[in-house]
């Protein structure tokens, strides 16, 4: 309760100004000394509390044992050994939480001349407290762990260790399995499409439903697969206590750019979605350093973009795929790690911080995410590129005549140094919403024009994905591919983030992020475009 972060002030503030019966404090009985720590700054609030040394099967696993009676003694309350996962001990726990409501708390006389904003002093104390009943293996940690963490510690071996897993978990999100599952997925909505165009007259509702939602939503689901693995996979290195160890072997590298080894954990959390990586830099101590991170957490490549970069990847670069995505979330990490530095130098000089970090439901927010925002979308998109509608006897495509193909003519100047045509443009325009309606804006501007004047052949045929199409159409090569990834990575961070930045750090630094982001992706993406086109 340092009242650092703005949870730690709202705890600190609703024990001193609320009334409360009796405090539940769960301690994890393998880190018990730090945990201890918390419990002193709680009995200040001078309010009985009850504890629970929760985890206690993974203690008595490794030898260590402690002595609840006496520690219960010697602090003033009660403490019961529990094991939640499997309910062990939280029938007595609780019948004990009842007996303490009401009851005078009997660690007030010492605690009333214990300064617990005194750390040294605090944990003075809780050594002597611990002194004969807590008693530790020789072995400390479990010889299992002991051995892995020799290893993916290691000073120059844990380095190769974390590049291999994070190589890894994209093979598998974006070559060896997603790939393979997202066929399947594409093929029921390639059918899908072709049985309702088949059941509906011809007309524009028909176009509305075949080439508008089931081809914008469907250009977006059939991402699910990819979207999910890697959830998965940051999941996994999360609950298996990997994450930790990758922000110890990181810690030296992180402050060399003014950051601290925590700070990797929001950023890795930046990999499944901005949004909740922005909040959980919340706890960092100090303001300023919490501010650095939030402004270059969007450059880490969050999950909503791997449905672009699989197109592309697959279209312009069939067998690179891995190494390729690989490369964009390693210039996104070399320049948030760059620009870091260059912030701290102004903004901050780095102080040591605490950090929390709790995972977000990601997968569930895409679905939701394809159930509204994206198909509302979608429905729009395509009502912009499909009106006004090409008159017979004119020489123009309905793309280029359309609403939505007026607007790319208008900022097409602008990205063509990157290479990038209207229709590109128009992708990056829809983007600024949510990053997967790009692929939803691309799916419908490179699908089949002939016109306005649609057949049922057209309509009935299994139509290619939209990475042949791509490739077939002839607006993009290898070099301005890459380039309209590079500025997709780096651009304009979805309104969702824009609006936690804004809600986190305030709305000039929301701006800012906003400006500064376009300005570096334009600049990156038009500046490899250019050189790349030399040779």
């Amino acid at each position: 309760l340092a009242s650092y972060s703005p949870e730690e002030k709202y705890v600190e503030e609703y024990l001193n100004n609320n009334q409360i019966d009796v405090i539940l404090n769960v301690l994890d009985s393998n880190n018990l000394e730090r945990n201890l720590y918390l419990t002193l700054q709680c009995q200040k609030a001078g309010i009985p509390m009850v504890g629970a040394l929760n985890m206690y099967d993974e203690l008595e696993k490794r030898g260590d044992s402690i002595d609840t009676k006496k520690l219960s003694e010697r602090f003033g309350m009660k403490f019961y050994p529990t094991t939640s996962k499997y309910g062990k001990g939280l029938k007595e726990l609780f019948d004990e939480v009842v007996v303490a409501k009401g009851t005078a708390p009997k660690f007030e006389k010492y605690n009333r001349s214990l300064d617990t904003r005194n750390t040294g002093e605090c944990y003075d104390f809780i050594n002597k407290i611990l002194d004969g009943i807590y008693t530790k293996s020789k072995n400390g940690k479990s010889k299992f762990t002991a051995r892995i963490d020799a290893l993916v510690t290691n000073r120059w071996l844990g380095f190769l260790i974390f590049a291999l897993i994070i190589y890894i978990m994209f093979g598998l999100t974006f070559d060896w399995v997603g790939n393979h599952l997202m066929q399947y997925i594409e093929i029921v909505f390639n059918w899908l499409g072709d049985v309702v165009g088949e059941i509906l007259p011809e007309g524009w509702f028909r176009d509305l439903i075949c080439d508008g939602i089931i081809a914008g939503v469907g250009g977006v689901t059939v991402f699910l697969p990819n979207i999910l693995i890697l959830y998965l996979c940051v999941s996994f290195l999360e609950d298996s206590g990997y994450m930790a160890r990758a922000a110890f072997i990181l810690d030296r590298i992180m402050r060399v750019f003014g950051l601290h080894g925590k700070s990797f954990i929001p950023m890795i959390c930046g990999f499944g979605c901005n949004v909740p990586a922005i909040m959980s830099t919340r706890a960092i101590e100090n303001r300023k350093s919490r501010l650095v991170t939030i402004l270059v957490v969007s450059l880490f490549s969050c999950s909503a973009r791997t449905p672009i970069y699989n197109v592309l990847a697959n279209a312009f670069f069939p067998n690179y795929v891995t190494p390729l995505i690989f490369s964009l979330y390693a210039v996104g990490v070399i320049l948030a790690l760059g620009l870091a530095k260059l912030f701290s130098l102004f903004l901050v000089k780095e102080k040591e911080m605490n950090y929390l970090m709790e995972l977000p439901e990601y997968p569930k927010e895409y679905i939701k995410k394809m159930a509204t925002i994206i198909l509302s979308a979608s429905i729009i998109i395509w009502f912009l590129s499909n009106f006004p509608r090409v008159s017979e006897g004119e020489l123009i495509s309905q793309n280029e005549k359309s609403y939505l193909g007026q607007i790319g003519k208008f900022i097409e100047p602008a990205f063509k140094p990157m290479g990038a045509t209207w229709k590109m443009d128009i992708g990056l325009l829809t983007g600024i919403g949510a990053k997967e309606i790009v692929v939803s804006t691309l799916s419908i501007l490179y699908g089949e024009d002939n016109g306005g004047k649609g057949n049922d052949d057209d309509l009935n045929k299994i139509s290619e994905s939209l990475s042949d199409r791509l490739k077939a159409n002839g607006d993009m090569n290898p070099r301005s591919a890459y380039a309209y990834m590079l500025f997709i990575l780096l651009y304009f961070p979805c309104v969702a983030t824009v609006s936690a930045i804004g809600n986190e750090a305030g709305w000039k630094w929301a701006s800012f992020v906003t400006v500064y982001t376009t300005a570096l992706a334009w600049l990156v993406a038009t500046t490899f475009y250019q050189v790349s086109s030399l040779f």
